[in-house]
């Protein structure tokens, strides 16, 4: 079975002073279960595209496995939604509660996450990399240009990692956290080092958005939209660079603006 990643519609549209029933292309909506070592453990809605590294990108951001090695097998029913994923022995059985809310507070600083699994897994960046304004710029204007599936449907997030000068590889899904997800998954299968690279992201910089970033390991964040207050502490304390309102040629640098370079 080969899933679609939209689907066409015949819609009314009104236009130029008139209803007419045109086609349209609509994001397709995929929900996933994930089943670990027999048991049901999430659903999910997706974009159903790369749905291995989706899986396994999930499995890391939740602080279930740590290396690409702990999975032993993983399969993948697309005609019935469900994922199945056997672990190394020990993988599974040491994962936290991630039901319980956690806020915590390190030496006074306003570091703050949800959930027992952020604190665990979310990485303080030890980041060098440096970037020119240009680089973001174009960086952004690249994953934007690559988008056919946004510019055709208008209803998914776009999500990329990057090194300063080159888009590496980039992901679309209807949630903005799969789309992180899914590059995790990606860089974890392909060994990929990430403390060097970039995230450029199309949507709004959210606690939970700048976490994922912490979790997948990079140092500079990217978005053509807005930080939130508690994303912006949270990028401060872990050392994370975050930029914002990427449009045309002006962006916003909310933390740790020492890695970006005017030339």
């Amino acid at each position: 079975m080969v899933l679609q990643r939209s689907k066409k519609r015949v819609i009314t549209k009104y236009q130029n002073g008139k209803l007419e029933v045109v086609e349209d292309e609509i994001a397709t909506e995929f929900p996933i279960t994930i089943h670990v070592n027999g048991e049901e453990f999430a659903t999910m809605v997706c974009t159903p595209t790369h749905l291995d590294e989706l899986v396994i990108g999930f499995l890391a951001s939740e602080g279930v496995i740590l290396f690409k090695d702990d999975v032993t097998n993983l399969e993948i029913d697309e005609g019935l939604g469900f994922a199945y994923v056997t672990l190394k022995s020990n993988a599974f059985t040491n994962h936290p509660d991630h039901s319980k809310r956690f806020i915590g507070s390190c030496c006074g600083k306003s570091r703050q996450f949800y959930l027992q699994s952020d604190v665990r897994t979310a990485k303080t960046s030890m980041s060098n990399t440096k970037m020119k304004v240009e680089q973001c710029i174009q960086l952004m204007n690249t994953m934007q240009e690559n988008s056919i599936m946004f510019k055709n449907t208008g209803g998914v997030h776009n999500a990329a990692l990057c090194s300063p000068t080159e888009l590496i590889v980039d992901r679309t899904d209807i949630g903005r956290h799969n789309a992180l997800d899914k590059l995790y998954g990606y860089s974890m299968a392909n060994s990929i080092p990430v403390r060097d690279k970039v995230i450029v992201f199309s949507g709004r910089i959210s606690s939970e958005v700048l976490i994922k970033a912490a979790k997948i390991g990079v140092g500079i964040v990217l978005s053509k939209s807005a930080p939130t207050d508690l994303a912006i502490e949270l990028a401060e304390d872990l050392n994370i660079t975050t930029i914002g309102f990427i449009r045309g040629q002006t962006f916003n640098v909310y933390s740790h603006p020492e890695r970006i370079i005017n030339s």
